[in-house]
């Protein structure tokens, strides 16, 4: 709408079709000035919107130089007006500027929404009554009720949006809001200096610029910017205003980030449905072109989708926008469609591809001469305070977290491998944790400031973008162990929100668990946190219980899960019943814990359905804690290696028994004398197919070692013959002579 040659633009933030519809209007003004809503004082870098380098999702960031933690973000899409409009003026040497209040007014409002929860079309305006202001929620849901619609959304996105008008779109989007505030009273004070800070802007432009000028703002804004004020009386309002010095820069911002159900108040419901509006503007009917890319999509998983069942949903889709009274379909008819004609009414499928489709996985890219970033600052203070100066060159650094610079370096160092900037990287770290020493191998890379500024979506300091990334994690982390791990990583860099939501997703997920291999794989890290928590000054009572719930439970599990496994099943439960095992004798639970795991491994042990090789396994951790005696042991190999059992099952239970034991056969004669039992019982085939693995088993005794197993079979002194070679012939004489030995400790390839 225009006025006095000053255009009027009202948008819709991260609108498709506004950003369409503007750019036409551009086109065809060809102002002198583009004049936007936003930041005042971050005019500057407008123009590196336009950078060849710049790719959106981005967002402009201003914050205090002495605080960067309360940092304002007015986020950028390939499809905001406001984008678009800077591209436009870049390219047609128009000047560019932001008009709104400095950022330091925002950082001192301290509002409780977000930086741009107001800066939308549906922005919530404040009418005062008396001394108290109340927002008006929604006033274009008040519109699209009056269309018949059931919500604003739909309503927005059907005449403005996905259907972008060639008339005069903006001068009756002006008019709507004009009868919108007419008659609302006064509104709150924030949005008035707003309002009154934008017209004196557009005042010093008009004397300014000879010329058309345009300015793009929030639809709401229109009639407020275009309703007579004296200059006076606008100054007036603004005195007294916040003044505080901000930085300001460019960070990348993400699709999900720019969705409503991000929290994000001027967000758009589908960021990735409307990225697909704008894409495909020019190319036709972008109904058809969305089922396509949900065909792609589906078809990149492993789902077969034929050409019919696409053009069942394509016709079920406008049906539904015919039934619904909309012009054509939007994303929620189209994802009725599909659940209907691709997943044969299957929503759960929907639920694979929606955030995907509808949210995106876009992460934007800033220039390299991007103003310094508040992470990176924030990083500066921090290696000023820990005194760590970061160099090319690698070099050690040995850390005490006995001391309180020394815990401060940990943690740092922590924290910046939670976000991916790896400047220190732990060495030894099973040593480290069982210490109050660590040892960091330090290098510095200068790829590490473009990782920093990446995480910036995160948080603008190392503790709130680790906190951020942390929590992300934990939200996605779909099994126990992983969370876990994630819990352990929190507590070690002193993240207390990470922290905490990693100890309620981990009991919410272990309330639901009954896999046995997810809940061992969580014993080792939560075990770590507990008993070496003291370097870190951990609270650990509330983890020492859930420790001994999941031992329990996955206790219980175990015979169950050690049932018919393959190899590599086999030997990834065998790895968990390890490690928590150690997990266990470190921390020493309570005795009824440390019965229901003994418990769980002689069930294992007890079952004719458990797989050998955890049965060996088993009945090893019960011989190493005490609970199956020396006799008890003879017996049970004696019975487990008896010419009754297949020799294949025979010799896995031998393998999960004698694993790293094999030392165990230097000592225990009842042991020693079951194994020769066993070997010299089998015949020439089997013996000579079964010698790698037998041979594996001692693979991990020294030559002292060897000697003694010698030594104790054959007697003080004794030795093997030297080129000792069994042979079809001989194989039998050769067993008989030399027992156990023979080819599984001489080190001479096998023969057969």
């Amino acid at each position: 709408m225009t006025e006095g040659g000053i255009s009027y633009f009202g948008i819709r933030h991260h609108g498709p079709g506004s950003a369409e519809s503007l750019v036409k209007a551009l086109q065809e003004l060809q102002p002198v000035a583009v004049l936007i809503e936003g930041p005042v004082d971050a005019s500057p870098l407008l123009p590196l919107l336009a950078s060849p380098d710049m790719k959106p999702p981005v967002a402009l960031l201003c914050y205090p130089e002495d605080d960067p933690a309360a940092t304002s973000f007015w986020p950028f899409a390939e499809f905001s007006p406001e984008y678009q409009a800077a591209l436009w003026a870049v390219a047609n040497k128009a000047a560019l500027r932001f008009i709104d209040l400095p950022s330091a007014a925002r950082l001192a409002e301290k509002a409780p929404e977000s930086p741009t929860d107001t800066d939308t079309a549906e922005a919530e305006p404040v009418e005062e009554q008396g001394e108290e202001a109340t927002r008006i929620q929604d006033p274009i849901g008040t519109l699209a009720r009056a269309a018949g619609y059931e919500d604003g959304e739909s309503w927005w996105s059907d005449i403005i949006e996905q259907n972008p008008a060639p008339g005069p779109i903006f001068a009756a989007i002006a008019d709507a809001m004009t009868t919108l505030r007419d008659g609302e009273g006064v509104i709150g004070k924030f949005e008035a200096m707003r309002e009154a800070h934008m017209r004196l802007e557009i005042a010093v432009a008009r004397k300014e610029f000879d010329g058309p000028l345009a300015v793009v703002c929030g639809a709401w804004h229109v009639p407020a910017l275009q309703a007579a004020h004296t200059q006076k009386s606008d100054q007036a309002l603004l005195k007294g205003m916040a003044r505080r010095k901000t930085m300001m820069t460019f960070a990348p911002w993400t699709g999900p980030r720019l969705a409503l159900g991000y929290g994000y108040g001027a967000g758009v419901v589908a960021p990735g449905w409307c990225k697909h509006l704008w894409q495909t503007r020019a190319q036709g009917d972008s109904s058809i072109l969305w089922l396509a890319r949900i065909a792609s999509v589906l078809r990149a998983k492993g789902h077969m989708i034929s050409t019919a069942s696409l053009i069942e949903a394509e016709r079920l889709a406008r049906a539904l926008a015919a039934i619904r009274e909309r012009p054509k379909p939007g994303f929620e008819e189209l994802r009725d469609a599909s659940i209907a004609g691709l997943f044969n009414g299957e929503a759960l499928l929907w639920k694979m591809v929606e955030a995907e489709l509808l949210l995106g996985a876009d992460v934007g890219e800033i220039p390299p001469d991007t103003p310094l970033a508040p992470l990176i600052d924030d990083l500066q203070r921090n290696q000023k305070t820990a005194r760590l100066k970061p160099e090319a060159l690698e070099r050690e650094l040995s850390i005490d977290l006995r001391s309180e610079s020394g815990l401060f370096r940990s943690t740092l160092l922590h924290r910046l491998n939670v976000l991916g900037v790896n400047w220190g990287k732990l060495t030894d770290t099973g040593r480290s944790r069982g210490t109050f020493r660590e040892r960091w191998m330090l290098a510095w890379q200068p790829e590490y400031a473009v990782q920093l500024v990446e995480n910036l979506v995160y948080g603008p300091t190392i503790e709130k973008a680790a906190n951020g990334r942390l929590v992300q994690m934990i939200a996605a982390a779909a099994t126990l162990d992983t969370l876990a791990a994630l819990v352990q990583g929190a507590i070690t860099a002193a993240l207390s929100e990470a922290s905490a939501a990693g100890l309620v997703a981990l009991e919410e997920k272990a309330a639901h668990s009954s896999e046995c291999l997810e809940l061992l794989a969580s014993v080792p890290p939560l075990a770590d946190i507990i008993r070496y928590g003291e370097a870190r000054k951990t609270e650990t009572e509330r983890l020492a219980g859930l420790l001994e719930r999941l031992i329990v439970e996955g206790s219980i599990a175990l015979p169950y899960a050690a049932r018919d496994l393959d190899v590599q099943a086999a030997a990834a439960l065998i790895g968990a019943m390890r490690k928590a095992d150690e997990a266990i004798r470190l921390v020493e639970p309570g005795e009824d814990v440390v019965d229901a795991w003994r418990g769980g491994l002689a069930a294992v042990l007890d079952s004719s359905r458990s797989t050998a090789l955890v049965a060996g396994w088993a009945a090893h951790l019960l011989y190493e804690a005490g609970r199956l005696s020396a006799e008890g042991a003879a017996d049970l190999l004696a019975k487990r290696l008896s010419p009754g059992t297949p020799v294949i099952d025979a010799a896995a239970f031998f393998e999960g028994f004698f694993s790293g034991a094999g030392q165990r056969l230097i000592y225990d004669e009842g042991l020693r004398g079951a194994v020769d039992a066993w070997l010299a019982s089998l015949d020439e085939e089997a013996f000579v197919a079964h010698l790698p693995l037998l041979r594996r088993v001692f693979s991990n005794l020294d030559s002292m070692e060897r000697r003694r197993l010698i030594e104790a079979v054959l007697g003080k002194g004794a030795s093997l013959p030297a080129g000792l070679t069994p042979t079809p012939d001989g194989g039998e004489a050769w067993r008989r002579h030399f027992g156990l030995l023979g080819k599984l400790l001489s080190g001479e390839p096998s023969h057969g």
